[in-house]
């Protein structure tokens, strides 16, 4: 499945962007604010484009011929919550060099179309961390809507504020 918006082309991964994704997942600006740890090298980046990223649903971001982020739908039981029949959770996250420009809502926003429009998903949920000021913002111009908070732990064993978001 490929979904194209405006600027982006949303496709399944591919081995070869291996390089491409571990040159952005290796900043620590991205993945510990997201829940996960900073990729170490590149058969990292390429273990988790053959497990995580080969999940149904899940996308590379493509800006200019070029991976520079993940958007995907979590089913169960492949996300982190059990939401209920239904329902997915949507995930995100976009290299350093390109927040700003709006890619995590446009890719975001084409995903949740199709959760909607073609697979009949009738709410999608999403979570983030309470100091994630990019990711609520993301969240907010979708429409989702607050749900409330939770204690969670992270990949660092760091207590965090973790806050759930709905969108119907």
């Amino acid at each position: 499945m490929i979904i194209e918006t405006k600027r982006l082309i949303l496709r399944p991964w591919e081995e070869n962007d291996a390089s491409d994704l571990y040159r952005y997942a290796k900043n620590p600006n991205i993945g510990p604010i997201a829940g996960w740890p900073p990729h170490k090298n590149i058969e990292d980046s390429l273990n988790i484009i053959k497990t995580v990223f080969s999940q149904k649903e899940t996308y590379a971001i493509i800006f200019n011929n070029h991976p520079i982020g993940c958007v995907g739908l979590l089913f169960h039981p492949f996300c982190n919550h059990w939401w209920g029949d239904g329902s997915c959770e949507l995930g995100y996250w976009i290299a350093e060099d390109y927040w700003g420009r709006g890619l995590a809502y446009e890719a975001s926003k084409a995903l949740i179309n199709r959760a909607f429009n073609e697979l009949k998903v009738e709410s999608v949920y999403a979570t983030y961390n309470k100091i994630n000021i990019q990711s609520k913002r993301v969240l907010e111009k979708l429409d989702f809507n607050y749900l409330g908070e939770i204690n969670n732990i992270n990949f660092l064993g760091e207590e965090i504020i973790e806050v759930i978001m709905k969108l119907e």
